[in-house]
């Protein structure tokens, strides 16, 4: 395929995922009104028939009733089909990767890597089955044992985004099904054919060890069918990762059903830069964070706060970096930067260029539309716009590939401009110094769900816990002990005395 793409490109392109489909065990879908287009060329793959909200309801049935066998299975069982799942992503890696790219846009390292993370987390839950532990406190009264204990807590709804279609799925549905629950899984539907593959493994594994395919249902479609999702009652819990003005709508309708949620939002991430750096260093991770996956990642470095000391050399390295950077055709070899997702997104970063333009920055390289790709496909040069202030656009989220850079003097003050943003989801300090080490990772420090030292923002790994503060959201999700979002906890008291004394010294005689 060359640069310039063309309508029998995207005919190629239609044929490709077709048959990634059906090597993925997905039959070909049935034809309907959802239109399902790649960025690539921004043509159609394919179209789908959306559910419909009896459809919506129908699954949630499903699922409700297969958690009353599923919650009984012991966990290690429950596990097999985890352990198959991951049998069957290696088996399938590098056609769900490159359908990854075909629909998200994705360069081929990035897709696979998702497909990576896939296979990782399916490994932590595989371990963790064995690990759902509770504890054994002293108990007050004598004779008595107090202790607790954790149980599935039913069906849970994931809503997962366009940008990492499947690794966030499989964060959640790892951890849900081991944790003895099931799941419906609603995707961006910008995105469903990998929702269609992951699904199809999913079952094929569940059939494979024994189990109940039925404990993992998707439905497809746009927001009507999300939110269908998010106010039935028989959804214990809403897993949503996407925008903040989405999570601003799912939150209080989950609430005010007394249902809970786990909210993975938006992330205006920043980096600071001390004058101990080693630069080159900071630059190589500064140019991945900021530049990759299009600047489409909820991780993306989006504001570097640079002492005033080595601002000048930074940009020198960095500009030279952006400059040299491949934007392209994702599918080709090279080609480190893809396009956007859609028409949308590329107006967007118009606008916010416009704006901090407007604002008195200086745009330092970057920013202008990479053409030859037919018009209805964005690529775009990743942007960096040397600010004078944190101005408005600054501290909002535009989901593209525009870096920021700021300058400060002393640390206190960059931590300021750090976190005087409405997002805290990654961050990161590159230094030398320990101290400035840790103050950046102290109470006072960084005020992010996730901060670094000397490494980007982005590229977490599974077994840290993975979410934000503020707008974020709140939510962990993948390692550590994200598992307990997804159980109940039940406080136990066994009397194995033959007296029945009340706590705190009560007497009802």
């Amino acid at each position: 395929m060359t640069n310039t793409l063309t309508a029998r490109n995207t005919r190629e392109l239609h044929t490709r995922a077709a048959a990634l489909l059906q090597r993925l065990g997905v039959e070909s879908p049935e034809p309907g009104a959802l239109s399902v287009r790649t960025p690539i060329t921004g043509g159609e793959l394919a179209t789908l028939r959306p559910d419909t909200v009896a459809d919506v309801d129908a699954a949630v049935a499903r699922a409700a009733d297969a958690f009353l066998a599923w919650r009984t299975v012991p966990a290690p069982q429950r596990a097999a089909v985890v352990r198959r799942l991951a049998e069957l992503l290696v088996a399938h890696k590098t056609d769900l990767g490159e359908l990854v790219t075909l629909e998200a846009g994705k360069i081929g390292p990035e897709a696979l890597g998702e497909v990576q993370e896939m296979i990782d987390i399916c490994e932590f839950a595989i371990g963790l089955s064995r690990q759902l532990y509770g504890r054994t406190m002293p108990s007050e009264r004598p004779g008595h044992r107090l202790m607790e204990t954790w149980h599935p807590l039913g069906v849970v709804g994931v809503i997962s985004a366009f940008n990492f279609p499947v690794a966030v799925w499989a964060w959640n549905t790892a951890l849900a099904l081991v944790c003895g629950d099931t799941v419906v899984w609603k995707p961006s539907e910008t995105t469903p054919l990998t929702a269609l593959a992951c699904h199809s493994l999913l079952r094929r594994a569940a059939r494979d060890v024994g189990a109940d395919p039925e404990v993992h249902q998707l439905i497809q479609g746009d927001a009507t069918v999300g939110e269908r999702l998010v106010d039935d009652p028989r959804v214990a819990l809403v897993s949503a990762t996407g925008s903040v003005r989405m999570g601003g709508l799912v939150a209080p309708r989950v609430a005010a059903r007394f249902g809970r949620c786990l909210l993975e939002l938006g992330g205006n991430n920043a980096a600071v830069v001390t004058p101990s750096a080693d630069l080159d260093l900071a630059a190589r991770g500064i140019v991945f964070a900021a530049a990759g996956t299009a600047g489409q990642r909820c991780t993306t470095l989006r504001r570097l706060i640079v002492h005033t000391d080595v601002v000048g050399p930074l940009l020198d390295r960095l500009a030279s970096a952006y400059r040299q950077l491949r934007v392209g055709n994702p599918l080709e070899d090279g080609t480190l930067v893809g396009p956007l997702i859609n028409e949308r997104s590329y107006l967007a970063m118009r606008d916010a260029l416009d704006r901090a333009v407007a604002d008195g920055g200086e745009l330092i390289c970057g920013g202008e539309r990479v053409e030859g790709f037919g018009e209805d496909a964005f690529y775009v040069r990743p942007a960096i716009v040397r600010m004078p202030a944190q101005t408005a656009v600054v501290r909002e989220e535009t989901f593209a590939p525009i870096l920021y850079v700021l300058t400060y003097q002393e640390l206190d003050a960059a931590i300021a401009i750090h976190n005087d943003v409405p997002q805290g989801l990654s961050s990161a300090i590159f230094t030398q110094n320990q101290r400035e080490a840790e103050r950046f990772l102290a109470a006072d420090g960084s005020d992010c769900g996730i901060a670094n030292v000397n490494i980007g923002t982005s590229g977490a790994e599974i077994g840290g816990a993975f979410g934000g503060e503020k707008q974020t959201g709140g939510g962990r999700e993948s390692g550590s002990d994200s598992w307990k979002s997804y159980m109940r906890r039940a406080t136990n008291t066994v009397n194995y005395s033959t007296e029945l004394p009340l706590a705190q010294g009560i007497r009802f005689e």
